[in-house]
């Protein structure tokens, strides 16, 4: 484990750093200031949404996402990548690129990773991910080998269109490493990704419905081969018993939507582990939520109250809710 900073171009992240998601810009039910007075100075924003439902020439009319967004800390942008992979029957793979189906509209796109590179300056994005594969737990040897080679070539073909970069873009560029759950795949990629030497490395993979033991096992491996001077950011994690497996092993960012998105079914993030609001038990409950929290919820509104609101479907009770969560988060790091 270790304490830090990061020096970004929008300011300096304390690490270790939980990132909240804001996928198209803003976090779901939470205002900039709540995360402003978190002093939450990196936010993850994702590139898929933004260019399927804003779209690149709106950013660029505004001149970029901070100042469409309004939010003056840091944006990190990843590919959207993830989600691309995702809709396995809506996409097709080449060595440039991958060719998918917008799930919404059924429009076709084509991501490449230049062209991924090019969006995520338009947006003055602080920290650029690149296209990746984020390939299933429980694939073969020969297709996990296949899509660690794609992912690494297309980590170098970012990495020049970096080198060519528009002038007065600072953004750092850190390249993701995958592999799947097989160690000399990791350790390939790793190798691979260290020799192109950007800023900061992203362990990329995992989390994704593997067992707790192989998630570790995997994070534990790839750590060890990653230098203590590069940043390193473990992607698409976000329950706090991960969060502090990975400050263990000197993870310094990471991120995950799970905090906003459990709110929806009333589920709040406690020390005593996750309150489901919605029970019974919880009707006449005259307390607060969590004793030693100072977020809005827990200052002023019961229990009772909340599940009310929650239960009744109205926004008031996830915007409470979320509000709750980000806090646990933060003081949880802390």
């Amino acid at each position: 484990a270790r304490v830090g900073f990061l020096n970004l171009p929008h300011g300096r992240v304390d690490i270790p750093c939980f990132m909240p998601v804001g996928t198209l810009g803003a976090m779901k039910g939470l205002k900039h200031a709540v995360l402003e007075k978190l002093e939450c100075n990196l936010m993850l924003a994702n590139t898929y949404h933004l260019y399927l439902r804003l779209g690149i020439k709106t950013v660029e009319k505004y001149v970029g996402l901070h100042n469409f967004t309004t939010w003056n800390k840091n944006f990190l942008t990843d590919s959207g990548g993830f989600r691309v992979f995702s809709f396995s029957d809506l996409r097709k793979i080449d060595l440039k690129g991958v060719h998918f189906k917008f799930h919404i509209d059924g429009s076709y796109h084509y991501f490449t990773s230049e062209g991924i590179f090019a969006m995520q300056e338009i947006f003055g994005s602080d920290i650029i991910m690149p296209l990746d594969i984020c390939s299933s737990y429980g694939i073969d040897y020969n297709e996990a080998n296949l899509y660690t080679n794609i992912t690494t070539n297309w980590a170098s073909s970012t990495f020049k269109s970096s080198k060519n970069r528009k002038e007065g873009y600072n953004g750092l560029l850190f390249l993701i490493t995958q592999g799947n759950f097989f160690k000399d795949l990791r350790k390939r990629s790793i190798n691979d990704i260290l020799e192109l030497d950007s800023p900061g490395i992203a362990i990329g993979g995992i989390s994704v419905g593997e067992p707790r033991e192989k998630y570790l096992e995997i994070l534990e491996y790839s750590f060890l081969l990653i230098p203590k001077e590069k940043p390193r950011y473990v992607m698409g994690i976000g329950t706090p018993h991960y969060i502090l497996n990975a400050i263990y092993y000197g993870i310094d960012i990471f991120d995950c939507f799970n905090p906003a998105r459990i709110t929806r079914h009333g589920s709040l993030l406690t020390d005593n582990g996750i309150m489901c609001i919605g029970r019974k038990e919880y009707k006449d409950d005259t307390s607060k939520v969590e004793k030693n929290c100072i977020c809005t919820l827990c200052k002023r509104y019961s229990r009772g109250y909340l599940r009310h609101l929650i239960k009744s479907k109205e926004l008031f009770g996830i915007v409470l809710a979320s509000e709750h969560n980000i806090h646990y988060m933060f003081r949880l790091i802390s």
